[in-house]
């Protein structure tokens, strides 16, 4: 069995539900995280992209990359310091990426390819990659080991891993506040936005399912990527893991 948000379903079937929320919500899915998070997410996503501190020439795989906002901020970064990354977006929504490939015509961005495939079974080569990113998505796998697995087997000897992702409160009093927003507030959004409540209803209970950021880590280390590293943000409503292929 696997959970999907509170719900234990089988395997099989985990991957095809997943695949319909974000089929369902992705023309509005920027629209929707700058309302649940009031534009928070984009420091975040600025931060993993400081902290990967990317080089011209890097190969990048943005795992689960959806409409791009990692990718465009690594191909920024390269170019503005004076070089190119080579960036490949993949993920399992067709949808997501139709709108990813839509935001990169208006931006003439020509550093991002777009690959639909799968977390835990990546179409890429062993060892190709000098890093391999994935935000908010690896609560969504439905096996998160054989995810980490896969994208050690395509990172190069000493290359980079590092997840974004939502994870838990050490602010004592505000995870009661965070709670009562998260399952109040998000689905209304979705229902008002996205016009699909259950959607984000799934969201916020595969927040709470998700391990803790210790946890998390342990998983890392078992997936035999070392050198783990975890930073907060927002006291712990999210939080990033960095670790390396040696």
């Amino acid at each position: 069995m696997a959970s999907f948000g509170y719900r234990d379903v089988e395997e099989q079937e985990k991957h095809a539900l997943v695949r319909g929320v974000f089929s369902s919500v992705a023309r509005r899915y920027d629209q929707m995280n700058d309302l649940m998070s009031g534009g928070v997410h984009r420091l975040w996503k600025d931060a993993m992209v400081e902290w990967l501190n990317p080089r011209p020439g890097y190969c990048v795989v943005d795992v689960a990359g959806g409409t791009g906002d990692i990718a465009f901020r690594i191909a920024d970064l390269a170019r503005n310091r004076g070089g190119h990354a080579n960036i490949i977006v993949c993920d399992a929504s067709n949808e997501m990426i139709a709108e990813g490939v839509e935001r990169a015509r208006t931006v003439d961005e020509a550093d991002l390819r777009w690959v639909c495939g799968d977390a835990e079974c990546l179409p890429f080569s062993d060892a190709s990659m000098d890093a391999c990113t994935i935000a908010f998505g690896i609560r969504n796998v439905t096996h998160i080991e054989r995810a980490l697995a896969e994208m050690r087997r395509v990172l190069k000897p000493g290359g980079r891993f590092l997840c974004l992702e939502f994870s838990r409160m050490g602010v004592p009093g505000l995870d009661a506040l965070y709670e009562g927003y998260s399952f109040a507030v998000l689905p209304r959004l979705g229902e008002w936005v996205a016009g699909d409540a259950d959607a984000y209803r799934y969201l916020a209970e595969s927040i709470r399912r998700f391990p803790s950021q210790k946890a998390f880590a342990r998983m890392i280390e078992r997936a035999e990527l070392s050198r783990v590293k975890v930073r907060n943000l927002a006291g712990g409503i999210a939080a990033m893991h960095s670790a390396w292929r040696l």
